[in-house]
């Protein structure tokens, strides 16, 4: 295949905030020889950002220009057809993600994206999962901070007890950034959907085949101090502990018995109550249409903090694992999680798709599943931690 196609990687949305973080760190990073190109429906804006690669990188002044547009279908399987992956950021993604799941799942081309959106990643498994079986495309969303930290940090923690028995893992984020207007959208967007997210959800529990002799699920939590780490805990109810379910369901090593529950930590009851009543705010200013859309309209998406605002913030993922009567404390961290890492995160997955020798996976797949170990070192080596704290 690798000779077979024009490139090894199309990244689609450049013109983007989070798109244009993603093209500049593949420019500073990407290895000697990469064959890859830039797609968008606006061939000005698309040059723009070629310039300012080139800026960097001069070699980047050669990079192709495709045409892809969402409500243009033979333009998305055009660029399916000459890409071995396809990364995406345009987003909402339940909005404009859809047309091009479907081409790379036809194309049989490896597919990776940034989406948190829980009914989006369902609908797609419903629609488009088996296609991508029969055509060998790895349908991989959450390449980003939804849901890399929490779905291979799990992995890392399971990895360290090498269990027999059941195993019991929580993860407990905490983080100081600013959050994209694409985050916010989406969020609004979930919120909004609740009822319908909750059907589709089930469509897919019933369609989805259960691991034999095994099982693995994501536990809600309650809020509560946690003793160990000495933070308090509100549960969150986002995509990540689905997919790290779903590692544990595709991956034996998980053990007999895996339950995954998601927090995020605060130092403080009243920062606790402070982020409830937020999100309880929020969720309540979803349901009510002029109010959502007054709140979309003020927060616009496709812009975010400079670099130095970048540079101070931070995240950190930890992970409290029991199983056979052990217990083990281990931590993901980084930079600033909703765009410079977030952008790393996503490139390197498509680098890994696209040359590293992963297991042999196809459908709708996580990254854990898709892409494990050889995805875990890339990320060390650029400058994720992963690690054991006790």
């Amino acid at each position: 295949m690798a000779d077979a196609r024009d490139f090894d990687l199309v990244l689609f949305g450049a013109t983007g905030f989070t798109g244009g973080l993603t093209a500049e760190y593949l420019v500073r990073h990407a290895p000697a020889g990469l064959r890859w190109a830039l797609a968008g429906r606006n061939p000005e804006k698309l040059e723009s950002v070629r310039h300012r690669l080139a800026a960097i990188d001069p070699a980047a002044a050669d990079l192709a220009l495709l045409h892809a547009d969402v409500t243009d279908a033979a333009s998305l399987a055009d660029v399916a057809a000459r890409a071995r992956v396809v990364i995406t950021t345009v987003g909402p993604y339940l909005a404009y993600g859809e047309p091009l799941v479907a081409a790379c799942a036809g194309a049989g081309t490896d597919y990776v994206d940034l989406t948190g959106e829980p009914e989006f990643v369902d609908r797609m498994y419903l629609a488009h999962h088996a296609t991508a079986e029969r055509t060998g495309a790895r349908i991989v969303h959450a390449c980003g901070f939804d849901s890399i930290p929490h779905d291979l940090g799990a992995m890392f923690t399971v990895q360290q007890l090498a269990p027999t028995g059941p195993v019991q893992v929580r993860g407990v984020v905490r983080a100081a950034a600013m959050f994209s207007g694409g985050t916010f959208h989406s969020a609004m967007g979930a919120f909004s959907r609740v009822r319908r997210s909750s059907a589709v959800h089930r469509e897919r529990r019933r369609a989805e085949p259960r691991p034999e002799g095994r099982r693995s699920r994501a536990v809600a939590g309650k809020p509560h101090r946690d003793a160990q780490l000495g933070y308090w805990l509100l549960p969150l109810p986002t995509l990540d502990p689905m997919v790290v379910a779903r590692s544990g369901a595709a991956l034996a090593s998980y053990g007999p018995d895996f339950t995954y529950s998601h927090f995020a930590g605060t130092k403080t009851l009243r920062y606790a109550a402070g982020a409830a009543g937020l999100v309880t705010a929020m969720f309540t200013a979803a349901q009510v249409k002029p109010l959502r859309n007054v709140l979309l309209g003020r927060i616009k998406q496709g812009a975010g903090p400079d670099e130095s605002r970048r540079a101070k913030s931070w995240f950190t993922v930890d992970f409290v694992g029991e199983t056979d009567g052990r217990s083990i404390h281990t931590r993901v961290s980084g930079g600033d999680p909703g765009y410079d890492e977030t952008a790393k995160m996503l490139a390197e997955s498509a680098l890994c798709l696209a040359f590293d020798d992963n297991p042999t996976t196809a459908g709708q797949v996580t990254t854990a599943q898709a892409m494990g170990a050889n995805l875990l070192a890339r990320l060390q080596a650029a400058g994720i931690t992963f690690e054991v704290v006790e």
